[in-house]
């Protein structure tokens, strides 16, 4: 007779908090028979009892921090690593609670942080792997999958168009190519801009960092320098991008701002280098881009990481504050008048704006902005 076999019970769970989720494994103790337990133990079940029993030792071990801060940013660590290896059924599942409109040409989500939108080094599970998944979960096992019509970074979070057709998916591509598409986003800023509104519009391309082989990132290529107090125009680099950002502060202390951005062009990282590198005041959580020679965590002042009631050594696991918060689509199939789309903000940029004292925008001159308690848990 066979020997009994070990089962054991994964159930995942998606717990919605302001678009952001939390995604929890619970994994319950292997169930053995009695006759099972009685039998003398080999090597290998020997093996998997010491590694079980160990595991269950570290996880007694590990303090579960007392500063509620602390608490959401473990939580966020936890989450973005656990996305990776959650099952594609239940991501797709995660991402249709998530939409926030759908007509017969085009759905729209709100996209979580820290899930890529395509596959590559590295990656185990992308939004374009489940694409499939989705589009039978909102239209039957028949449904052909969605397709992509832009993309996000994986840090960034917000309005993310998906098209039922390829060629919708097309003529959407081509309304973001020809910059026909008002996009908005909303970033916590280190430290305020100046002047308040304004333009930058300065070429960028990629170079390898000084002292760090094979390391790359983008940065800015301006047209004019300054060499003995007189200003120099510079030769263009033929790898340079265009690349204009109109921005605009929406609420400020000494140390923070809340700003809304509006990328004129398309240009890859294009917000986090003109912050940055151009107006001096990277994105909260920008570990790339805050210093062009330094590979580390953001260094942030004593007063920023007391109000966010975290010490420098955790700096790391802040996340990128960009936020995708509006499209305006044009007129478009059977679609006579322009669409407005817009994503709430996550949890955990809400929280930040509440421990910075930045305030959030009641309204803005088209009605877009909605009010939200900043304290929201």
């Amino acid at each position: 007779m066979a020997a009994p076999r070990c089962s054991a019970l994964a159930l995942w769970v998606w717990g919605t908090g302001e678009r952001l989720g939390s995604l929890l494994t619970l994994i319950s103790k292997p169930f053995c028979s009695a006759a099972a337990a009685s039998r003398p133990l080999d090597a290998q079940r020997l093996a998997e009892r010491l590694r079980a029993q160990k595991q269950e030792q570290k996880t007694k071990k590990e303090r579960v921090p007392t500063n509620p801060v602390q608490r959401r940013v473990q939580e966020l660590v936890r989450f973005t690593q656990q996305l990776q290896r959650v099952h594609p059924n239940v991501l797709a599942k995660a991402l249709s609670r998530g939409i926030v409109h759908q007509d017969k040409d085009l759905v729209v989500i709100n996209k979580p942080y820290g899930l890529p939108v395509h596959g590559g080094p590295g990656v185990q599970l992308c939004i374009s792997d489940v694409l499939p998944i989705l589009a039978k979960m909102l239209r039957g096992h028949k449904a052909e999958p969605l397709h992509l019509c832009h993309r996000l970074d994986k840090e960034t979070t917000g309005v993310m168009v998906l098209a039922w057709e390829k060629e919708v998916a097309h003529q959407v591509q081509e309304l973001f190519r020809t910059r026909q598409v008002a996009k908005k986003y909303w970033a916590i800023t280190v430290r305020a801009p100046v002047p308040s509104a304004g333009v930058v519009d300065i070429p960028i391309t990629e170079k390898e960092v000084q002292g760090q082989q094979h390391h790359h990132k983008m940065t800015l290529s301006p047209s004019y320098r300054m060499d003995n107090g007189k200003m120099v125009r510079v030769r263009m680099s033929r790898n340079a991008h265009v690349a204009v950002t109109q921005y605009q502060v929406l609420s400020s202390t000494l140390s923070s701002a809340l700003l809304e951005l509006q990328p004129i062009t398309g240009i890859k990282h294009q917000l986090r280098v003109h912050l940055s590198f151009g107006l001096d005041c990277p994105i909260l959580g920008d570990h790339k881009y805050s210093d062009w020679n330094r590979l580390a965590p953001q260094k942030l002042s004593v007063g920023t990481l007391k109000k966010l009631g975290l010490p420098q050594s955790k700096a790391r696991h802040i996340p990128l504050h960009l936020h995708a918060r509006q499209l305006i689509l044009p007129a478009l199939g059977s679609r006579n008048e322009e669409l407005h789309l817009v994503c709430k903000l996550p949890r955990y940029f809400l929280c930040s704006l509440s421990r910075l004292g930045l305030e959030m925008p009641s309204q803005d001159p088209n009605g877009d902005y909605d009010t939200g308690h900043l304290g929201a848990q």
